[in-house]
C-alpha cells in the first residue's frame, strides 16, 4: 500500500489504523484500518462550522486518499445513524465506491440521502441485521449491540490475523434501554477473553464521572414537568434522530393530556425511518401543523427541531416568523424545553435563540432546572468497565477535542491500557501489540458544503464571506478614456460600512479621483486597478477600523 504523492510505504503485514476526521474534534467522523494491502472504512459523517464560516451548511472531512485507494477498500461500515457518522456518506460516496454495510434504521436514513443525491440505484448498500458477523477479507466485521440516543448503535470488533480490535462507535451502558437491543454485555467479556488488540472508543464524556440518570429517568422527569405547567403552549426541542426522546416526549405528553405535533423537515423523516424500521410501535401518527392548530394550545405539545440554534429550524423559524399559517405563535405563558445538550461550538448561537425566545415573554427550561436530558456518550464509569471487560493492550481515544483525547489517554492507563496513543487526524497509526507507533502521514483537512457545491475550507469564496461578514465589503467603478483621463466621477457602493448618503462617501470618491489624476497612458491596468484598492482600503480603515472585501471594476475605453 503506497501513497505516492507523499511516498509513504506501509509494510503489507502492518495492521494500521488512521483517523480522516474525528481524531481532533466532535464529529465529523471517518476512520480507515488497512491490513494486506486492503482498506476497511468505518463511518463517514459530518462536522457543524461555527459562526465563523457562514453561508457553510456542514463541513466533510477530506477523503481524497480513500478515493486514491478505492480499488483495493472491501466496505464501509456505518456504526450508527447519527449526521456525524452517517452524514457524509451520499456527498463524498464517489471517493469510496465500495459496498455500504448498515443496520435497517440506518439504511432508512442513509436511503433518503443517497435518493436526494440521485446515487439511490447506484450505491451497494448491504442490511445487516443485529449481531451479525460479516467476512471482509482479511477483516472478519462483528456487529455489538449498544445503547446510545438513537436506535441501533453498534461497536465493530474488527478481527484480523494481528489481532483484535474493538471500534466502539458511540455508546455507553443503560441500565433499562427504552428502545432497541440493550448493550451486549455477554458478547463483550467474550470478546475480551479471546484477546483485545486495541480499543478505538468514543471521548466525548470523558469528563463525566458518572452518568446517575438514565432515559428512563428522563421520562419521568419530563413527566412532571408537563403536568406542572398545564397552561399555555409547551414546545420541546431536541435532536431529530433522538427517537427513545420523541417517543419519551410522546408519552410524558399523552398523561398531561396533550397531542404531540412534529415540527421540522428532520423531524417527519426520522419519524418515517424509525416507523418503517419497526419503531413507534403504538403510538399513533403525530399532529401537522393544521392539525394542531385547530385544538386548544394546552391540549398541543409541539417538538421542534433547533436545539442547537440552526438558524433555518423550525423554533428559530417561529421566532423569527417565518413559518406557515397554520405554525403557533411564541407568547407571553409559553414554555420551551431545551431536550438536548450543547454541542461544543453552539453556544452562542443557542444562547441568542434563547434570548429571542424570552424577549417574546416565553420562559425556557433547560437540565439545570430540571432533568430533561441525559447524554448518549460513556462517563468514565462506563468506560471504566469497558476496559475492564475487554482489556485492550493499546487505547486509541477518538471523537474528542484535544482535551477530552488528552484525559482518555490518562485514564485509560489507569485502567490497564499498555500503550495509550494519542493520534490525530492524518496519522497513519501501525498496531503493534509490541510497539505502537505513528510511521507517517496521509492528506487530510475539512471541506465545507456550500450550498450544493463542495469547496475546501480556505476557499476564496469561504475567505471573502468572511471577510464581508466582519468588515463589510465596498465596489468601486471606475471608467477611463484612451489618455487614461477619468470620465465622470468614480461609481461607490458599500454594504455595512457607510451609507450611501454619507458625507465619507463623497469624499472617498474625491480620494479616488485625486488619485487618478496625471496617471500616464502606459500605466497598465493592474496598477491602476492597485491603486485604487490601496486608496480606498486605507480610507476606510482609518475612518470605519474595518478592513473590508474591496473589488474594484476598472473600464478602459
Amino acid at each position: 500500500m503506497e501513497n505516492k504523492k507523499n511516498e509513504l510505504i506501509i509494510p503489507k503485514d502492518s495492521l494500521v489504523f488512521i483517523p480522516l476526521g474525528g481524531a481532533t474534534e466532535i464529529g465529523m467522523n471517518c476512520y480507515l484500518y488497512g491490513y494486506e494491502g486492503k482498506w476497511l472504512a468505518v463511518d463517514c459523517g459530518i462536522g457543524f462550522p461555527g459562526e465563523g464560516l457562514p453561508g457553510v451548511d456542514c463541513l466533510l472531512p477530506d477523503t481524497t486518499f480513500i478515493a486514491e485507494h478505492k480499488k483495493d477498500l472491501v466496505g464501509l461500515i456505518i456504526t450508527h445513524a447519527h449526521e456525524d457518522h452517517i452524514g457524509a456518506v451520499a456527498r463524498l460516496w464517489e471517493d469510496y465506491q465500495c459496498p455500504i454495510y448498515v443496520t435497517p434504521f440506518a439504511s432508512e436514513i442513509l436511503r433518503n440521502k443517497l435518493q436526494e443525491e440521485g446515487l439511490l440505484k447506484r450505491a451497494d448498500v448491504q442490511i445487516i441485521e443485529k449481531a451479525s458477523l460479516i467476512d471482509l477479507n482479511p477483516f472478519q466485521v462483528e456487529f455489538i449491540s449498544m445503547t446510545h440516543s438513537i436506535p441501533e448503535p453498534n461497536s465493530l470488533a474488527i478481527r484480523t490475523k494481528k489481532g483484535t480490535i474493538v471500534h466502539t462507535g458511540d455508546w455507553k451502558f443503560e441500565k433499562n434501554s427504552l428502545i432497541g437491543e440493550k448493550p451486549d454485555i455477554k458478547l463483550l467479556k467474550e470478546i475480551g477473553k479471546e484477546g483485545v488488540l486495541a480499543l478505538v472508543s468514543d471521548s466525548t464524556s470523558v469528563f463525566d464521572e458518572v452518568h446517575a440518570e438514565s432515559e428512563e429517568d428522563v421520562r419521568e422527569s419530563l413527566k412532571k414537568v408537563f403536568k406542572e405547567h398545564p397552561y399555555g403552549k409547551l414546545f420541546v426541542t431536541c435532536f431529530a434522530s433522538n427517537v427513545v426522546r420523541v417517543e419519551s416526549i410522546y408519552h410524558a405528553a399523552k398523561e398531561s393530556g396533550r397531542k404531540v405535533c412534529l415540527m421540522g423537515r428532520s423531524l417527519w423523516r426520522i419519524d418515517d425511518a424509525a416507523r418503517n424500521s419497526g419503531y413507534m410501535q403504538g403510538i399513533p401518527e403525530f399532529l401537522s401543523e393544521r392539525e394542531a392548530s385547530e385544538l386548544p394550545s394546552e391540549k398541543v405539545l409541539y417538538i421542534c427541531t433547533g436545539s442547537q440554534g440552526e438558524p433555518y429550524s423550525a423554533l428559530s423559524k417561529l421566532v423569527q416568523k417565518r413559518t406557515n399559517a397554520f405554525a403557533p405563535e411564541v407568547r407571553e405563558g409559553d414554555f420551551i424545553i431545551f431536550s438536548s445538550r450543547i454541542i461544543p461550538g453552539n453556544e452562542k448561537e443557542i444562547a441568542l435563540l434563547q434570548k429571542k425566545l424570552v424577549a417574546k415573554g416565553a420562559q425556557i427550561i433547560t437540565e439545570r432546572d430540571y432533568l430533561v436530558h441525559v447524554s448518549g456518550h460513556p462517563s468514565q464509569e462506563d468506560m471504566k468497565k469497558l476496559y475492564q471487560m475487554l482489556m485492550p493492550t493499546i487505547s486509541i481515544p477518538v471523537h474528542g477535542e484535544a482535551l477530552h483525547l488528552a484525559e482518555h489517554i490518562q485514564l485509560s492507563r489507569k485502567w490497564g491500557a499498555k500503550f495509550s496513543i494519542g493520534i490525530q487526524d492524518g496519522e497513519v497509526l501501525d498496531i503493534d501489540e509490541e510497539a505502537p507507533e505513528i510511521i507517517g502521514e496521509v492528506p487530510v483537512g475539512i471541506l465545507a458544503m456550500d450550498g450544493k457545491k463542495i469547496v475546501p475550507l480556505n476557499a476564496d469564496v469561504i475567505r471573502q464571506r468572511r471577510k464581508m461578514v466582519s468588515g463589510g465589503s465596498c465596489v468601486v467603478t471606475v471608467v477611463l478614456d484612451k489618455e487614461r483621463h477619468l470620465i465622470g466621477e468614480a461609481q461607490v457602493s458599500s454594504f455595512g460600512l457607510l451609507d450611501e448618503e454619507a458625507k465619507e462617501m463623497e469624499e472617498l470618491k474625491a480620494l479616488i479621483s485625486k488619485e487618478l489624476e496625471g496617471i500616464s497612458k502606459k500605466t497598465s491596468k493592474e496598477s491602476i486597478n492597485e491603486k485604487i484598492r490601496l486608496v480606498v482600503r486605507r480610507y476606510l480603515n482609518r475612518n470605519t477600523g474595518k478592513k473590508p472585501l474591496i473589488e474594484v471594476h476598472l473600464v478602459c475605453l
